[in-house]
């Protein structure tokens, strides 16, 4: 005798399928997730101290030879001290962001990674809101550590500044957005390379090869220079920007297109190629 047939009231209905995660949970835990790769390898730290430590001490002791300067010349800038320790620490953190791919390619991670999050431009954009993030912490500490070390060697033979100055925290806090740029371009280019000697080998070249536009002759160190990244820092830093070079806010666009164009070149190679 055959059963007779459940109506579609009381027919039983397949469960549910679970609702996907919102984007905002999805982006929390990605961020998450870069965020405890970054602090739990020891590299991290040991590059951080150089690009805070370094930078500090390196300062002073260009200050201290601005002030034992004979009098009569040049009155040098008195911010550029902290500027030029600063570009010694732009290679630790390039390095810092080209570990944050190049450590995973090299060890099978990254397959890993993209298999839990398979939206690459995503993981892309997380590592570099956690690099660029606390890079741009550290770079600000430095930046203010080092003025402030700075003008009270200054101060003492009529050098220095204050902080209250017109002009003088902007170009500060400018000074402190460089370790973020440069650490920016070298997550992109560990995304690019994806090889740990290879990828610091380019993010040095990138970051410090076009600074031999300088030794070009009148006009054309000018020309060339002002689209190049350390010398858009200069101009934007500077107490007294040079009137052959960008305005300083052009220059500061200059500076923020370098991490731009390298990214966007990352999130379109790293579709297109397999693992």
């Amino acid at each position: 005798m055959n059963p007779a047939p459940m109506s579609p009231a009381t027919a039983p209905t397949a469960p549910a399928p679970p609702n996907a995660p919102s984007i905002p949970v999805r982006a929390r835990d990605l961020l998450g997730c870069e965020w405890t790769k970054f602090r739990s390898v020891r590299s991290t730290y040991w590059t951080l101290a150089v690009a805070v430590v370094t930078p500090i001490g390196f300062s002073i002791l260009v200050a201290s030879a601005f002030a034992a300067a004979p009098p009569g010349g040049a009155r040098p800038d008195p911010l550029l001290p902290g500027l030029l320790s600063l570009e010694y620490a732009v290679i630790a953190v390039a390095v810092l962001g080209v570990l944050s791919f190049s450590s995973e390619f090299g060890t099978g991670l990254i397959r890993t990674t993209f298999a839990a999050a398979p939206r690459r431009r995503a993981v892309l954009a997380a590592k570099a809101a956690v690099t660029g993030t606390v890079t741009l912490i550290v770079g600000e500490v430095v930046a203010f550590s080092s003025f402030f070390a700075d003008q009270a060697v200054l101060s003492g033979h009529h050098l220095g500044v204050s902080l209250s100055r017109p002009g003088v925290p902007g170009a500060v806090l400018a000074t402190g957005v460089l370790l973020c740029v440069c650490a920016l371009i070298g997550v992109a280019i560990g995304a690019i390379v994806r090889h740990t000697a290879g990828g610091i080998a380019a993010a040095i070249g990138v970051i410090v090869l076009p600074a031999i536009a300088a030794l070009l002759r009148p006009p054309w160190s000018d020309r060339i220079g002002r689209f190049t990244l350390l010398d858009a820092a200069r101009q934007v830093t500077a107490l007294h920007p040079q009137p052959d070079l960008f305005t300083p806010a052009g220059s500061l666009l200059v500076l923020l297109a370098w991490p731009a164009a390298a990214l966007a070149a990352a999130a379109l190679l790293i579709t297109r190629r397999d693992v």
